[in-house]
């Protein structure tokens, strides 16, 4: 028993039971305007009544009824919606436990889903990211996998595997017979198959993962080029001190905005520049750091310098490009309302380029749309997204068990050695979905969910 609705007051809240007791319990403090027994009453029926303590009122409530296995755990669940006083809440509950009803845990009732087969592992944790979405892209994710994702994809490889393992475990009970049941070509090409829904799930998870925690966006360009007033700008509000002395910035500022349905966490960071003062040091080097953690970087460059700078900004583009070959940058060209001509160079026109002005707030809309269409989830698309680490790690361990069995069947090796590299595949792969799991890492995976979920 929980309470599922936020604690505190408010219009209603709504207070679950689960189990093989609950609506006996429920029946021991509810009194429906009908005179009938909730016990007689049809599935998926909600019934107006009294909660009662000893012939006293304690609220007029609605009681629904989920009979097994027809309800979200799969149990008998009752959902009894009171008005939202938190007296009333406590009251209700306190009478339930006097009568047998024990407090839930935290994802309980989610936990009982899985154990009882309404949904598997990686669907129970989908519940939970569904729960903490803030935008539209992290909600269509979790949605996603709820409704099963990418875990009926690998369930359904893991039995054709699974049934490839059971053939090689029979070939070695009829060692000496010198049989073989297994083709050894069709289990080839099952794991070149899953080897390629491995490497497309895997490569998804670093868009995934930002989507899910947010974009981070590193604002970088010499002092005085802008980067304080384009944060202002984008986020429609004086989030950082903008002054015309070198060196304003010397901590980096960030907040964070949905844009285009996706959370971007922008962050302002002090000018680049040679200096002597210790704290202005202590901030470029903070700079850098950002950049380390940032999935785009926005290098903000003044017209009015370029020409002179060209060689030392060309420098730098390829510095950047030698130590983050994967990473996204944008170049930002500021202070258009200055009119000032800017000729794109050919060996600098190969980077994503933009001009605006952040003080007129001039061409922002193609800056946004230059970011947000790398993470465009289109809900209508077949598109396998992986947020979750837990997924990667088990992911990333079946490709190397999955690659293991390939050099092992190139190179001839035998049935048992073959076997062992089969079950660990079948280990992790199971891991994903639930289908092997312990006590331990169910602990930890539902102690992260809200209580009365």
């Amino acid at each position: 028993m929980a309470l599922s609705t936020a604690t505190g007051a408010g219009a209603i809240a709504l207070i679950r039971l689960s189990g093989t007791n609950a609506i006996d319990i429920t029946e021991t403090v509810f009194k429906a305007r009908s005179g009938k027994r909730l016990k007689d009453q049809k599935s998926h029926s909600i019934h107006l009544g009294d909660i009662i303590n000893n012939k006293s009122v304690i609220d007029e409530v609605l009681v629904s009824i989920f009979k097994n296995p027809h309800s979200y755990t799969g149990e008998d669940v009752i959902e009894i919606s009171c008005h939202g006083s938190p007296f009333i809440q406590q009251e209700i509950m306190k009478l339930l436990i006097e009568q047998g009803s024990e407090t839930a845990k935290p994802g309980e009732f989610t936990l009982r889903a899985f154990l009882n087969g309404k949904m598997d592992l990686s669907q129970a944790e989908a519940v939970a990211d569904l729960i903490s979405s803030e935008n539209e892209a992290s909600h269509q994710l979790a949605m996603q996998q709820m409704r099963g994702g990418f875990s009926s994809e690998i369930k359904n490889l893991r039995q054709e595997l699974l049934n490839f393992a059971s053939l090689i475990e029979l070939e070695l009970d009829f060692a000496e017979e010198d049989v073989a049941f297994a083709d050894r070509k069709q289990l080839e090409d099952l794991l070149l198959k899953i080897q390629a829904v491995l490497k497309n799930l895997l490569d998804s998870f670093a868009l995934g993962n930002v989507i899910k925690k947010g974009v981070p966006i590193a604002i970088v360009g010499a002092p005085n080029v802008g980067k304080s007033t384009l944060l202002n700008c984008l986020l429609n509000e004086d989030k950082a001190i903008i002054s015309d002395i070198a060196g304003t910035t010397r901590d980096s500022i960030e907040d964070e905005i949905t844009l285009d349905g996706i959370c971007f966490r922008f962050i302002d960071t002090a000018g680049i520049r040679e200096t002597e003062d210790t704290i202005e040091k202590i901030g470029i080097q903070k700079t850098f750091d950002k950049i380390d953690l940032a999935a785009y970087v926005l290098h903000l460059v003044d017209p009015a310098d370029f020409k002179e700078n060209y060689l030392e900004l060309l420098k730098e583009l390829e510095a950047f490009k030698s130590k983050y070959p994967n990473k996204k940058l944008i170049l930002v060209f500021n202070k258009e309302d200055q009119n000032l001509s800017t000729d794109i160079p050919d060996e600098i026109a190969n980077y994503p380029t933009v001009s605006i002005s952040a003080k007129m707030n001039s061409n922002i809309d193609q800056l946004i749309n230059l970011l947000t269409k790398h993470f465009k989830i289109n809900p209508t698309q077949d598109q396998s997204i992986v947020t979750n680490s837990r997924h990667y790690g088990s992911l990333y361990a079946a490709q190397k068990e999955v690659t293991a069995i390939q050099n092992g069947l190139s190179n001839g090796i035998s049935g048992d050695l073959l076997a062992i590299d089969l079950r660990q595949a079948l280990f992790h792969l199971g891991e994903i979905t639930g289908e092997v799991t312990n006590d331990e890492l169910l602990g930890n995976i539902f102690a992260n969910f809200c209580i009365g979920k």
